[in-house]
């Protein structure tokens, strides 16, 4: 079976990622520095999670004195599908992935990284790997250092409507996928109506924003997988 195996190629294949990744982590940037933290502390935050969602919970989080038990349960249950992405893609790595490689490889595994992984014919080796996610991640870091550099630049006013587009970000991702599916549908309103309980009820309000988002996610996904599960066909 063919090993596509070049670092050149990765490289090339992992470019588009980065220019997309440069937005969206922009936007992450703005959104942290409107929020309270500092350039550098958006900076490691990319550079140690690379990941949109986990990383646009934990700040307010953070920021809202949560404790170290609802960040790790909100990032385990949000990023919990790396996993998955993982064990699948760990079945198209060549001989040349060692386990240390595999440990590296997995911190960039991120939905993009392995769409293209996976989309490669044959097995994918260490070298062409590495080029993958190299990219990405720099695109990732950058974007948020220019993103959190231009918040404390750019006026307020400029800062707050800039800050809107990480959530525009997520309503482009999910639109499409509802408009074809209505069983995510069903999995969407239903984490928004919990979300509006939480937020309004009284005896609810005063909740945890972490462990808001965990109940919401578990039980709106639980009642989704229930209702309207997917097929394997489907799935296929």
């Amino acid at each position: 079976m063919k090993e596509h195996n070049s670092f050149v190629k990765g490289i090339k294949d992992g470019l588009p990622i980065c220019l997309g990744y440069l937005s969206v982590s922009f936007a992450f940037g703005i959104f942290s520095v409107s929020n309270g933290l500092s350039v550098i502390q958006a900076l490691l935050i990319s550079m140690t999670n690379v990941t949109s969602a986990g990383q646009l919970a934990a700040v307010p989080i953070m920021l809202s004195g949560g404790s170290l038990i609802e960040l790790f349960v909100s990032q385990l249950v949000i990023n919990l599908r790396y996993a998955l992405m993982s064990v699948s893609l760990s079945q198209k790595l060549g001989k040349s992935v060692k386990t240390l490689d595999r440990l590296l490889i997995s911190f960039v595994n991120t939905d993009e990284v392995f769409a293209v992984a996976s989309g490669k014919f044959g097995q994918v080796g260490k070298r062409y790997l590495y080029g993958l996610i190299l990219t990405p991640y720099f695109g990732w870091s950058i974007g948020t250092f220019i993103g959190a550099s231009a918040g404390n630049i750019l006026p307020q006013s400029v800062v707050s409507a800039l800050g809107i587009a990480i959530y525009g970000m997520f309503i482009a991702i999910v639109v499409p996928v509802v408009k074809k599916s209505k069983p995510t549908l069903f999995c969407v309103m239903g984490a928004i109506a919990l979300s509006l309980i939480f937020e309004f009820l009284p005896f609810l309000k005063n909740i945890p924003h972490g462990f808001v988002i965990i109940i919401c996610t578990c039980v709106a996904s639980t009642l989704a997988a229930i209702i309207a599960p997917v097929s394997v066909k489907d799935e296929v």
